[in-house]
């Protein structure tokens, strides 16, 4: 089931920026001008995609949008255990970038430099309004909601269930979550296999950080039972990083 939604992302994302480079051919657009409608293609796609896997989840998941992780009643808590989730993790994905990038000046030389993801890059470059608001909307709201359903709420769900012994009973009176049961060896397995294809789907020099923060999300959602929570450590890691660049782009 979560390939039919990454499908139609891949579908519907192909059909848009073939549509764009349609119409680059026939217009004078700028440069910022396309990567805005490259952003809106992007940002339509995954509410698109979002929309389909909340039917799906309807028509496969026992206890439907609760047992998929979206209770409204658990945002309260999600929130600054998020942020307490980030913080703990954030040395470590530093630490990853710092040696990423030591060990590619040790290989290729002294002028490497990690490259910088399209969007950081984009709000970089250009200074216009409409794309700096397109692409913050789209990095720090709709592609957290849209990742971590995918990833974190699907392939994990779909993995650990496959790999998995079923949850203990949930008793509400004793407290625990659905998802509270200790993490066994075929759990972290879900959470590594939809890390690593978390990670594949974003730049390659990217790819360690964002593999270890994946498994933060993986474990944060595991633990809880909340998709919230990954949604909320995903939004303020992208968003933490947009204003630092936007920050540093202004100076």
């Amino acid at each position: 089931m979560p390939f039919i939604p990454l499908f139609i992302w891949f579908w519907l994302i192909s059909i848009g920026n073939w549509l764009i480079d349609k119409i680059n051919y026939q217009s004078s657009a700028n440069n910022w001008q396309i990567i805005f409608f490259y952003n809106l293609v992007l940002g339509i796609s995954e509410i698109v995609t979002i929309v389909v896997m909340i039917f799906l989840v309807k028509a496969a998941f026992v206890r439907r949008l609760k047992g998929f992780g979206l209770n409204a009643k658990t945002i309260p808590k999600d929130i600054p255990t998020a942020i307490v989730n980030l913080l703990s993790v954030w040395p470590l994905v530093v630490a990853i970038v710092i040696l990423m990038l030591y060990i590619g000046r040790f290989i290729w030389g002294q002028d490497f430099q990690m490259p910088k993801h399209e969007q950081l890059n984009s709000i970089t470059v250009y200074q216009q309004l409409p794309l700096r608001i397109i692409i913050v909307i789209a990095t720090v709201i709709i592609a957290p909601v849209f990742e971590e359903m995918l990833f974190r709420g699907l392939f994990q769900t779909m993995l650990r269930s496959f790999l998995h012994k079923p949850c203990p009973p949930y008793h509400p009176s004793k407290g625990n979550s659905p998802a509270s049961d200790t993490l066994g060896r075929r759990a972290w397995l879900s959470i590594l296999i939809s890390s690593v294809l978390f990670a594949s789907v974003h730049q390659m020099g990217h790819w360690p950080a964002l593999f270890v923060l994946a498994i933060c999300l993986g474990y944060a959602y595991e633990k809880s039972g909340s998709l919230f929570r990954p949604i909320f450590i995903h939004a303020l890691f992208n968003g933490i990083n947009i204003a630092a660049t936007l920050s540093a782009a202004n100076q």
